[in-house]
């Protein structure tokens, strides 16, 4: 089952308690703290284009990669409506290719968790390097163990909507620190019946010690992990945490 092939059609009705409007206000309070002002930013697992459009209506170039056909497709035709210039690729975050560097890499909507194994986290973390200009930064946001283990755990969610619904199951297997999230959905066509659609998604998290590991490895500098919109620490029961690291100058 193909991650998010059937949840592109729904991804925005069911995810609306998001406030996009502040996950943007915290990337511009980030960047002020960073003394950047950043003109050209790609966005790894941009999805529907949620930031990535709110970003291109400041001014900024913006580059979106994702894997879902479906999700860029939804990106796409935002963009096209709010009469946005941005530049969308279909690919895989462990191979993206870019056509030059930018300013800043961001993977938010933690993105990152969804890359399970070691080896290709570490490769996704050399190629921002190899496409970040001289001291540019990745921004990206992870869900932590704690959410994993104490919020999702093996906890069942559900919503329902005028006619679309969905049963959301999670299992974390601690020794593996993997999180399935198992889906389905439930959408109405144009005569009143309803399509069931399955997905299962997984998400490993990842111990900062780790993360400052594969920013070493690629040659960046580990600069800051912050608990979710604040500048504190992370503690010991963040749901999410912010990590920044710097290109060194190639």
């Amino acid at each position: 089952m193909e991650a998010y092939s059937g949840f592109a059609e729904v991804y925005d009705r069911f995810m609306n308690d998001i406030n996009y409007d502040e996950w943007v206000e915290y990337l511009h309070r980030l960047w002020e703290k960073l003394n950047i002002n950043p003109k050209l930013i790609a966005e790894l697992g941009c999805g529907t284009g949620n930031i990535t459009g709110r970003l291109a209506k400041e001014g900024r170039e913006m580059i979106g990669i994702d894997l879902s056909d479906e999700m860029l497709s939804v990106a796409k035709q935002k963009a096209e409506e709010e009469g946005l210039n941005i530049l969308y690729l279909c690919q895989d975050m462990c191979e993206f290719e870019l056509y030059g560097t930018v300013d800043v890499v961001l993977s938010l909507c933690d993105s990152m968790n969804y890359i399970t194994e070691k080896d290709d986290l570490a490769e996704v973390f050399k190629l921002v390097n190899n496409y970040l200009e001289p001291n540019g930064y990745f921004i990206f946001d992870i869900n932590t163990e704690h959410k994993f283990k104490n919020v999702l755990g093996e906890n069942t969610f559900g919503e329902t909507d005028e006619d679309a619904a969905y049963i959301w199951q999670n299992c974390y297997d601690e020794e593996e620190k993997i999180n399935e999230y198992y889906v389905n959905f439930f959408l109405a066509d144009k005569n009143g019946r309803y399509q069931r659609i399955e997905e299962c998604h997984y998400e490993r998290a990842y111990s900062i010690e780790e993360i400052k590991e594969f920013i070493e490895e690629s040659k960046m500098k580990f600069i800051a992990a912050y608990d979710a919109f604040t500048f504190d620490a992370p503690r010991k029961d963040s749901d999410r945490i912010y990590i920044i690291a710097q290109e060194c100058g190639k």
